[in-house]
């Protein structure tokens, strides 16, 4: 029997909300739903997803993962799994996935990983929800930190290293450069209406802005 205050219970359309640590998740959700996000006194200490019920939308904002100053590096594979296997849990409530990387460290951080012919967290990702059948935006964030001159480059790069063929502009419908500092979030507010449309959810709507 699920606890009363459960705010999941009876949610018909849930948006996952993953990324790694300190990439702007919370400040994305606040300013996509007007609602604020609890966010912990340093990252990685909190292992549960946080949630936000709108009517019968319901935003999961899970813990982020990546190296995380002062936190033992079981606890990050510790996360890992967690989000992992609420994805696979629910993975009939949840209708779209929200992964938010940092552009301006992203390649920098996979070079690393493939350094030690590990596959980074962030890709690992990408393609276990393409598996499982959740519909993913990629939202690349803080691109007020590229060169304008180079942005289309490092944006090639990055859909080349998630897994899709570029031009990045050709999956406009999955990846999304945002600027959350900036309040840039009209092609990420308008993809995922894009999403909330196709299942006939344009009620929805008004909680995303």
């Amino acid at each position: 029997m699920k606890n009363k205050h459960d705010l999941t219970d009876g949610a018909e359309f849930e948006i996952v909300f993953v990324g790694r640590s300190n990439v702007g998740k919370s400040s994305i959700i606040r300013k996509l739903t007007g609602s604020k996000v609890r966010v912990g006194k340093r990252p990685g200490v909190t292992l549960k997803p946080i949630h936000i019920r709108l009517g019968d939308l319901l935003i999961t904002d899970m813990p982020g993962f990546g190296f995380m100053s002062g936190v033992k590096e079981r606890k990050q594979d510790i996360v890992k799994d967690k989000i992992v296997h609420y994805i696979e849990d629910n993975a009939d409530r949840i209708d779209l996935a929200i992964l938010v990387i940092d552009g301006s460290s992203f390649l920098e951080i996979v070079t690393r990983w493939e350094e030690r012919n590990e596959v980074p967290v962030d890709i690992e990702l990408f393609r276990f929800l393409t598996e499982v059948g959740v519909p993913v935006i990629l939202a690349i964030n803080k691109m007020d930190k590229i060169d304008k001159n180079m942005s289309n480059h490092v944006l090639d790069d990055i859909v080349e290293r998630i897994g899709l063929p570029p031009p990045w502009n050709m999956w406009q419908d999955v990846v999304v450069p945002v600027t959350a500092k900036g309040n840039d979030l009209k092609e990420l507010s308008s993809c995922i209406r894009q999403r909330m449309h196709l299942v006939k959810r344009d009620d929805l709507f008004r909680y995303i802005h």
